[in-house]
């Protein structure tokens, strides 16, 4: 399991942080800080953080390794 920020797209809002801070963290005034590989007890929350990102910034992927043709899970 692994995720993606698009940095340009965040605007610091840190509303993952709050969820997830073992996954995320807001350095300063807004530079977000994240773990790209999470495991698998994260996975509610981390789904929790995507959803609730306002510019919808967090890109999920659930499989276990790159598969070909797989999407990744946009929160």
């Amino acid at each position: 399991m692994s995720l993606v920020v698009d940095l340009n797209r965040c605007q610091g809002f840190a509303q993952c942080a709050f969820l997830v801070p073992d996954v995320f963290a807001l350095h300063g005034d807004e530079a977000l800080l994240f773990s790209p590989r999470f495991d698998e007890a994260q996975r509610d929350r981390v789904e929790q953080a995507a959803a609730a990102c306002p510019v919808q910034a967090i890109l999920v992927d659930f499989s276990d390794g790159p598969t070909k043709g797989a999407e990744p899970h946009v929160g």
